[in-house]
């Protein structure tokens, strides 16, 4: 029993001891292992020992001293304060409404403070692809490659959906490629309902801007989120529904498997396929 755990938690178990004369092989195989562990992000400048910290004795107790001037508040420029849920989302709302085009679109994304995602992400993740295209694809969040290239489906799922596009006579300069929520995740999580719903107002103004005669949601959550329903992407792939845009078009929309778990699944690509091929004959068809 033993033996299998160690088997199946591997490098987990037996992490790099951090040698005095560390070689550039030696860095590569530490910086693996803490992927491997699930660290793909730093959030301080230095690193801090957690454990020795709850460790250590409680400091003593200090005497009372008279009340000082409380500190200055620190400046809005290096730590932006984030409105409450409610408050961001009417803000997101206000802000999307007000843009007429996709740049100033853009725009009032790099300028909104409601979504707490944007603190910890390099840059924004808006868009790829054609602005006019007939065909638009929306997943749910940037990844680590996205995070620092500034483009929606740049890694391995993004190589992958770039191949599953070809396949069909598609690339990115005919088709429009974004993300429901264009900050990444920290780890890459899974976004929360609430920085789903407070981004939601930005995806769909920018649904409406492009204005796309389909729509392909690329995964259960963009599935969910634009479409609706409970149903797992497993259910609700390969069959055609509707997404209302806001001046009340109904725009036939077409949920798949998303890249990324078609890497983690390579036995459901059977199944992207025939999505693909619908798709395929749709256009044709339309012509």
């Amino acid at each position: 029993m033993l033996g299998g755990v160690r088997s199946f938690l591997g490098p987990l178990m037996n992490p790099p001891r951090a040698p005095t004369d560390l070689t550039a092989r030696r860095a590569a195989e530490a910086l693996r292992w803490w992927i491997e562990a699930g660290v793909d992000i730093a959030l301080d400048d230095t690193p801090h020992d957690r454990f020795a910290e709850s460790a250590a004795p409680p400091p003593p107790k200090a005497v009372a001293a008279p009340a000082a001037a409380a500190p200055p508040a620190r400046s809005s420029a290096s730590a932006p304060a984030v409105a409450p849920p409610d408050e961001a989302a009417r803000s997101a709302t206000e802000a999307a409404r007000a843009a007429r085009t996709l740049d100033e679109l853009r725009a009032a994304l790099d300028a909104f403070q409601g979504c707490s995602l944007k603190a910890t992400a390099t840059r924004l993740v808006f868009a790829d692809g054609a602005p006019d295209a007939r065909i638009m694809l929306v997943g749910e969040a940037p990844g680590a490659d996205e995070d620092r290239i500034g483009r929606p489906f740049v890694g391995r799922a993004g190589q992958l959906l770039d191949r599953m596009l070809g396949s069909i006579g598609l690339d990115r300069t005919k088709v429009y490629i974004a993300n429901v929520v264009p900050w990444r995740p920290p780890g890459n999580r899974t976004p929360t309902l609430q920085e789903t719903t407070i981004c939601l107002p930005f995806m769909m103004r920018q649904i409406a801007l492009v204005n796309p005669r389909w729509l392909v949601c690329l995964g259960g959550s963009a599935t969910q989120t634009l479409l609706g329903g409970k149903e797992g992407i497993t259910r609700s792939r390969g069959v055609w529904r509707e997404y209302v845009n806001e001046d009340g078009r109904a725009i036939p929309a077409l949920p798949m498997f998303h890249p990324a778990y078609l890497l983690r699944t390579p036995g459901a690509k059977r199944w992207a396929w025939a999505d693909l091929r619908k798709l395929r004959r749709t256009i044709e068809e339309v012509g």
